[in-house]
């Protein structure tokens, strides 16, 4: 390996594992500098700031842990791991609790030092090859044709006052779209959003027409309506589907003559809102069934645009990610984290019912597992999420991790015709660390 460009501080007291450590670590083309106590040792990374760092946690003028956070404040981007004699769960959680990513128990093994210098060679290039996006709230990411074609469509129509209905499955990103129309249409007004599905039949006239006082029994106050607080802006009326056919009547009338009445009042008021109508079931169908009105749907329907299921732009998916991994790491005040290349392929080969939704909140629970580290395949939680491989393309291969990694495994020694080097580099995993999943798997290695 050619790691020059990786340092790394050891502090360790014991003068025969310090040697080691440092001997280990030179071996693997890695900077090292070791010392044996708190203050030379923290001295040093204030002014060198290291990518890494073994530190112990008993030494001769104080504790490892409590140096875990005076390092992070000098040296944010340190990766730190905390070495002890002791199995105290307490003391490892807490460690990591202040910013360790590991925690060594000694006597330290050969394989477990083999695993942190690939981890921590794979933090590094993963890290710095994360591209930087520019990520906002209303971004439509994508590089696919469909999603090309999306945003062709919301430029053709974002200067119009034509309404305009946005189809797609749950979690496409279609209030993403209506509030880029908005940004796009030059209006002064605000983007009012109301979620249809989200209010009971009786509350909903209100909600879009607003009331006067008294109207009701809990009408205390005159209420302005969606459509009055959308004025020279644009109303977003999400799952438009779920509306009753009598409100569709009176939407219907507001779309028409500009105009309406709060509920309980006898003043007209005229609306320049621009209607954005969008919905995850087919309103044709809704039409033919008589559960939505179809003058209503001609109405809306002036510019259709949809989205496409995020299974059919699986390309999308790595700039998806990188984008909202800094959307959430910057809403959960995380440090910006990175994704390693198989939890990637992982992602690439699921069919996503829920859509970007549902990307995003796998990635929140991965980050909250990885700790705003470095996402890897066991963050992902694949055992809970449905694959999309399937076996002649109807049934789903049902079977367990550790039978899909023993199969993986034995492919990979297959092409590499039994070179364990190879394999290993494919893997991203240590030579001994192979070697025990081929005893344990009971894996054949074909002969050179």
């Amino acid at each position: 390996m050619k790691n020059k460009n990786i340092s790394v501080v050891i502090i360790e007291d014991d003068p025969r594992l310090n040697e080691m450590l440092m001997l280990f670590f030179e071996d693997q083309d890695l900077i090292v500098h070791s010392f044996f106590n708190c203050t030379s040792g923290f001295e040093f990374i204030q002014k060198n700031k290291p990518d890494f760092m073994l530190l112990d946690q008993q030494l001769p003028d104080g504790l490892g842990i409590d140096l875990v956070n005076k390092i992070k404040q000098v040296s944010p981007q340190t990766e730190i791991v905390m070495m002890t004699a002791k199995h105290d769960l307490e003391l490892a959680i807490e460690a990591i609790k202040r910013g360790a990513i590991d925690f060594l128990h000694k006597p330290i093994q050969q394989d477990e030092l083999d695993e942190l210098v690939l981890k921590l060679v794979k933090r590094q290039q993963k890290t710095q090859s994360v591209p930087t996006i520019e990520t906002q709230p209303n971004a439509l990411i994508g590089k696919s044709k469909a999603m090309l074609k999306v945003s062709k469509q919301i430029g053709l129509c974002a200067s119009s006052h034509a309404n305009v209905l946005i189809s797609g499955e749950t979690g496409t990103g279609k209030e993403v779209v209506a509030r880029l129309i908005h940004r796009y249409s030059g209006k002064k007004g605000d983007f009012i959003a109301l979620n249809c599905a989200a209010v009971v039949d009786n509350l909903i006239e209100s909600e879009l027409f607003g009331h006067e006082k008294g109207a009701f029994t809990d009408a205390l106050k005159q209420k302005l309506g969606k459509f009055e607080l959308a004025q020279e802006g644009t109303l977003f009326l999400d799952e438009i589907a779920e509306l009753n056919l009598s409100i569709q009547a009176k939407l219907l009338r507001v779309i028409q003559e500009r105009e309406f009445e709060r509920v309980g009042g006898v003043k007209t008021l005229i609306t320049d809102a621009r209607l954005i109508a969008a919905t995850h079931q087919d309103l044709a169908l809704s039409v033919k069934s008589g559960l939505f009105r179809e003058d209503l749907h001609y109405r809306l329907d002036v510019i259709n645009i949809h989205l496409p299921p995020l299974r059919e732009r699986l390309e999308d998916i790595p700039l998806l990610v990188f984008a909202l991994i800094d959307k959430i790491t910057l809403k959960m005040n995380l440090k910006k984290a990175a994704i390693d290349k198989t939890a990637m392929q992982a992602l690439q080969q699921y069919d996503w019912p829920g859509n970007v939704r549902e990307l995003e909140n796998k990635l929140i629970q991965a980050l909250i597992k990885a700790r705003g580290r470095l996402i890897t395949i066991e963050h992902l939680m694949l055992s809970k999420i449905r694959s999309k491989t399937k076996n002649n393309g109807n049934t789903p291969i049902l079977c367990s991790l550790q039978q899909m990694e023993a199969k993986h495994i034995q492919a990979i020694l297959n092409y590499c015709i039994g070179h364990k080097g190879k394999s290993c580099q494919i893997l991203a995993i240590s030579r001994p660390a192979l070697d025990r999943k081929i005893q344990k798997y009971q894996l054949k290695v074909p002969i050179k």
